[in-house]
């Protein structure tokens, strides 16, 4: 071992974080570091593939292979989030994705994620409504991340794209997650909010908080400072739609809703919801394929020769990568009527899962779904956008900004080399990573 790689070792950079102890949230869930028993070694009723523990360790690929081949519309009897189906093909995910008579989204169902809300604590959003208020609501935000602003965002997202890699050390260790992915989308969350700059990490924490209530590592004091740390959120929001709405419009998405006419009279939980809902799709979904793309690269070495080949697979890599990230495993919907799919009868007011991290490696739909092929030809048909009226509604802007970085990537570096393997996010709504030390090649 050379000199350099002890050091190396001894790098703060390299130090995987510390995990809290906490409980299993059910019976018959995993212990933390327990080890994982393979699919084919359990029954299909105690697969739980909600189980936060098995998205930590990423030992998920088995048991949704299982349901897709036994059990593609698989019922969960309980759980820590209640009774729910899981729908885990292709075909299967788009047609509960594009029926929105008998599959609803809407918050006074349940919502878009599984389990209920916290007691007296519902946060309606428009992705979480059916139609006609849904496309309402949607159409008021939807110039913040149109074609006209995306041209304008442009030539900003590339100089801060740039300015953060000048800075960034070569031949030295550092966490790609925290310095990389998270910086560069808090500073696009902050611009699409007009919301101070110099506060932006505000927003990763919000986001972090509002999917992460269980997680004592986000949030250790449970409901109760997740509900505090929303209210928080809600006040400061409050305010900024306030003063925004008493101000010419502008195009950031709190003046939008201001001075919408479907918006600008919302209650305060649905201000929050919007907010919500916004941070979280405008953060987690870029930063974590920001950090998968580098991964999978360094995973799939002959793929990165490929790149390196010829620069203009980048914007087919894009849609690769967040085909094999999946960055929100799954949506809920609920039951407005008993449905039939194979066999099974989904009952009125059931919830349903649809696992679009499943659908996106479906061995029906896709040749090799488990491998990143960044030229693979229908690398864009993946559903980790959802499909249909509830399709992203930033998919543009999240394919743009990861395009740029990687434009900017291969300028300045010959190779980014990943150390170890990542840390993963424990929780089956948002798949992502915590902590990823790399090193960068110099031209």
């Amino acid at each position: 071992m050379a000199a350099d790689t002890v050091q190396l070792l001894d790098h703060p950079a390299l130090q995987r974080p510390k995990i809290t102890h906490r409980d299993p949230l059910f019976e018959g869930y995993l212990e933390i570091g327990q080890e994982v028993p393979p699919a084919s070694e359990l029954p299909l009723s105690e697969l739980h593939p909600e189980d936060p523990e098995i998205w930590r360790q990423q030992k998920i690929w088995d048991r949704f292979e299982r349901l897709r081949n036994e059990a593609p519309v698989h019922y969960t009897a309980d759980s820590f989030v209640g009774p729910f189906w899981s729908i885990t093909r292709y075909e299967d995910i788009m047609a509960v994705d594009t029926d929105h008579k008998r599959f609803s989204s809407s918050w006074e169902h349940g919502g878009i994620t599984l389990g209920s809300p916290p007691e007296d604590f519902e946060l309606p959003m428009f992705i979480a409504m059916d139609e006609p208020r849904h496309s309402e609501q949607r159409k008021t935000v939807q110039p913040a991340v149109g074609p006209n602003m995306l041209k304008e965002f442009e030539p900003l997202i590339r100089s801060r794209t740039q300015g953060l890699l000048d800075s960034l050390p070569i031949g030295e260790p550092f966490d790609w997650v925290d310095t990389v992915s998270v910086e560069l989308t808090t500073m696009m969350l902050a611009t699409l909010f007009d919301y101070p700059f110099e506060k932006r990490r505000d927003l990763t924490h919000w986001s972090d908080m509002a999917t992460g209530m269980n997680n004592p590592d986000i949030c250790p004091g449970g409901e109760e400072q997740w509900k505090r740390e929303m209210m928080e959120c809600l006040a400061t929001f409050m305010q900024l739609f306030q003063e925004r709405g008493a101000q010419p419009q502008k195009n950031d998405l709190i003046s939008l809703l201001a001075h919408g006419e479907k918006t600008r009279n919302m209650t305060p939980m649905e201000l929050l919801g919007n907010v919500i809902l916004l941070i979280v799709g405008g953060n987690d979904t870029t930063r974590n394929s920001m950090t998968a793309s580098v991964y999978a690269l360094n995973k799939f070495p002959a793929e990165y020769e490929k790149l390196k080949a010829d620069l203009s697979l980048i914007p087919n890599m894009v849609s690769e990568t967040i085909r094999w990230q999946t960055p929100l495993a799954h949506m809920r919907r609920t039951a407005l009527e008993d449905v039939e799919m194979h066999g099974q009868t989904i009952k009125k007011g059931d919830q349903v899962a649809m696992w679009y991290v499943s659908g996106n490696r479906d061995e029906r739909f896709w040749d090799r779904p488990n491998d990143y092929i960044i030229d693979r030809p229908d690398a864009r048909r993946h559903i980790s956008f959802g499909f249909g009226i509830h399709r992203c509604v930033g998919n543009r802007l999240a394919e743009l900004q990861l395009q740029i970085l990687w434009q900017e990537l291969m300028e300045r570096f010959s190779h980014i080399e990943v150390l170890d393997e990542p840390s993963y996010n424990a929780g089956g709504f948002v798949k992502g990573y915590t902590w990823m030390p790399v090193i960068l090649h110099g031209k």
